[in-house]
């Protein structure tokens, strides 16, 4: 499997900043003893969000990464409580909005309104970045969107059948052949 570390760097790179909860879960995950929560509804919905931001193609998705599970473990283990309300309040924003949008729920909805809610809270996030001021809470949608990546990713799912596992990497081969399209390597 990929170290912690990797794992993070690699998620890191993909969101271009740095991951909440990181440092948190490179530690050991000591910081979120609030007594939060998650039944199987909420990590069945956190599966669907997930899944819309990474889904199923001739690949898997963020569902059979159990992507959902990752989440709760992380926000409840690793945020500080400030980090974990901001969280839970975007999951209801995230209905609320699916709601006002569609007349439906999230996970009522059908996969192009998921799709369209998504992007449209992507874009809203962005914005928020760009005016957030350095100790206000990150956008909701931010963290949704760095816990699927980094679940998946680290996920062994994610690992070896998205990108190219070596679990026993031999000699470092700094000309190694690459063909445009190959996969990235995940390494343990």
């Amino acid at each position: 499997m990929m170290n912690r570390r990797e794992a993070l760097s690699r998620v890191a790179l993909i969101m271009g900043g740095t991951v909440l909860g990181a440092e948190a879960f490179l530690s050991g995950c000591t910081t979120g003893k609030t007594g939060l929560s998650f039944s199987t509804t909420d990590i069945a919905f956190l599966n669907e969000v997930a899944e819309t931001i990474l889904p199923a193609t001739n690949t898997p998705g963020a569902k059979e990464a159990k992507v959902g599970e990752f989440m709760t473990v992380i926000v409840k283990d690793c945020y500080e409580a400030k980090d974990q309300n901001t969280f839970v309040e975007g999951l209801k924003k995230l209905n609320e909005a699916s709601t006002k949008a569609n007349g439906k729920t999230f996970v009522e909805a059908t996969a192009a309104q998921r799709h369209d809610l998504l992007v449209g809270l992507d874009k809203e996030a962005s914005a928020f970045q760009k005016t957030k001021k350095p100790d206000e809470q990150k956008h909701y949608f931010t963290m949704l969107k760095e816990l699927t990546l980094w679940g998946f990713f680290s996920s062994e799912v994610g690992a070896t059948k998205v990108l190219r596992y070596n679990a026993v990497p031999g000699k470092y081969d700094g000309s190694y052949p690459y063909k445009k399209g190959d996969k990235a390597w995940a390494t343990s």
